[in-house]
């Protein structure tokens, strides 16, 4: 079944975000224009409508993406999951975002040999970040989810080249740039679908076949066991019926003495009528079926797997900022502990399961992976606020920087405010405009369940980890897009025209922010010299 997230939102939470947003710009332009010792105001009242105009769009495009397969398989509602998103995203980006961020983000351009001016380095960072947003804007209105970091990065590389062509000519402006990063960019953008898509394809191969398809199995053969049952008490009434009037006294104390010591004889041939011989028969099959077997012996194990290994990508990507520093050992200690609680919480579970949800294992199933790809959502939601949030940050930061101390500083400190304005700017741009991409990641490419739901953000978080972990250049937007099409690839169901367009976004996202990014800049350099 496909879940359409074509839900409407209710009204007064529709206000209740449209005020909060006011709230928090309104306080936070107060905040920081005492902040950068009123410096250059107006300069800075625009850097802070397009860093929480960034921060809005990253909100609707990248967030959504994260929280696309809860919605479409039907695990959280769309207002559920903007819920796990406003305290998982939020904290992420509070408690784990960086305290300080480099100037220049990703290190994708190099503008030392250039004698740059503050308000230069200002209109940079300011065409990068407007370029991005926009951009960002554009592809979620189409429902296209992309790389945010690529968006950046590209409006970034716009500014710098026409900047370095400003100052030195075109060959200084393309020395700017380091051309390697773009080429790990675009290697990315086939690396980080296809391993996405392959370790998607292995872990929900392997859920689909030995759990999906034993609850199958089981399914069927109760069923029939329960027709074979039906059909035998007909059989039992009509044979009844047809017997003469004075054998029915006697076959009646027979069928009473078989009812009263059928569940407890050691053999059929103890029994005395032949419909309580076949009943026996059939009772025994359906004793002798284990049906909770998968779900006893798999679901424990993939739950404890994948709360490690979401567990680790809390640790060592959303809590890399906070200052913890957990070695190795206490690290592993961490994920072991969480890994066996959850095992130890699934197995005793399936031990609970009683009555219906015995032989309806598809409800069973899938209350059990809500659970589980709950606990990854909002490990997602987490780790994403610690770290992507600073494709908004970054830049508008470095602004600040400049705006306050009027000097172009390698790295910079990030307020408290700025990450709450920021987190919640997240929040209430999923609200408003995240629904396109959460629909296209969560129903349209494939359809989804719960269970492949939790194989591709299990998928995802693993690729992305390992990758980060080896220095591999992927992007996790891409990566959890890929182990979508894995799951289709499973299933026979994906839908490859869609991935048409969204393929060439992720293509033109890195230029087609340069591009606007050089408009931008030469805007703003003509309005405030």
């Amino acid at each position: 079944m496909v879940h359409s997230v074509k839900q409407s939102t209710p009204m007064m939470a529709n206000v209740f975000f449209a005020l909060l947003m006011l709230g928090m710009s309104v306080y936070f332009v107060m905040w920081g224009i005492d902040y950068t010792n009123h410096n250059q105001m107006m300069l800075f009242l625009v850097a802070s409508f397009f860093g929480i105009f960034m921060a809005f769009n990253i909100g609707g495009n990248d967030v959504a993406n994260s929280f696309g397969t809860s919605v479409g398989a039907g695990t959280l509602t769309v207002t559920q999951a903007l819920a796990v998103a406003a305290i998982f995203e939020v904290s992420g980006a509070v408690l784990a975002g960086a305290a300080v961020t480099d100037t220049i983000r990703s290190g994708i351009v190099d503008i030392g040999g250039l004698d740059v001016s503050p308000n230069q380095f200002i209109y940079l960072m300011l065409s990068a970040l407007a370029a991005a947003a926009f951009w960002l804007l554009f592809a979620t209105k189409k429902g296209l989810p992309v790389s945010t970091t690529h968006a950046i990065i590209g409006g970034i590389v716009g500014s710098s080249i026409v900047l370095g062509v400003k100052m030195g000519g075109a060959e200084l402006a393309f020395e700017t740039v380091k051309w390697g990063k773009i080429g790990e960019i675009a290697i990315s953008w086939v690396l980080s679908p296809v391993l996405g898509g392959a370790l998607s394809y292995v872990i929900y191969g392997l859920v689909k076949k030995n759990i999906l398809a034993y609850n199958d199995d089981m399914e069927i053969k109760v069923k029939t066991l329960k027709a074979e049952k039906k059909a035998l008490k007909a059989q039992q009434k009509e044979h009844f019926e047809n017997l003469p009037e004075e054998d029915k006294l006697s076959y009646t104390n027979a069928l009473l003495r078989d009812q009263e010591i059928h569940k407890e004889v050691d053999s059929a041939d103890e029994l005395e009528t032949d419909y309580y011989k076949k009943l026996y028969e059939l009772e025994n099959r359906r004793d002798g079926l284990d049906t909770l077997k998968a779900l006893k012996t798999w679901v424990p194990f993939i739950a404890a797997l994948g709360a490690m290994i979401m567990t680790a990508m809390v640790v060592f990507k959303g809590l890399q900022h906070t200052g913890l520093n957990l070695s190795t050992l206490h690290s592993a200690l961490v994920m072991g502990m969480i890994g066996a609680m959850v095992w130890l919480t699934a197995f005793i579970y399936t031990k609970t399961i009683r009555g219906k949800h015995k032989e309806d294992l598809a409800k069973a199933t899938f209350i059990m992976f809500s659970w589980m790809q709950v606990f990854t959502a909002c490990a997602f939601a987490f780790s994403h606020g610690s770290n992507d949030i600073a494709n908004a940050v970054g830049p508008f930061v470095a602004i600040m920087d400049v705006i306050k101390e009027n000097a172009i500083n390698a790295k910079a400190t990030v307020p408290a405010p700025v990450m709450v304005t920021f987190g919640v700017s997240l929040i209430v741009g999923l609200w408003f405009i995240g629904k396109e991409v959460i629909q296209t990641v969560g129903t349209n490419l494939t359809e989804m369940h719960p269970a492949s739901g939790f194989s591709a953000e299990l998928a995802a978080a693993t690729v992305v980890m390992v990758a980060s972990s080896l220095g591999i250049p992927v992007s996790s937007t891409h990566i959890l897009v890929g182990a979508v099409l894995g799951i289709g690839l499973v299933n026979k169901n994906t839908n490859w025209k869609l991935m048409k367009p969204i393929g060439l976004a992720w293509v033109i996202t890195l230029p087609a922010a340069a591009c606007m990014s050089v408009v931008l800049f030469m805007v703003l350099s003509a309005i405030f010299g």
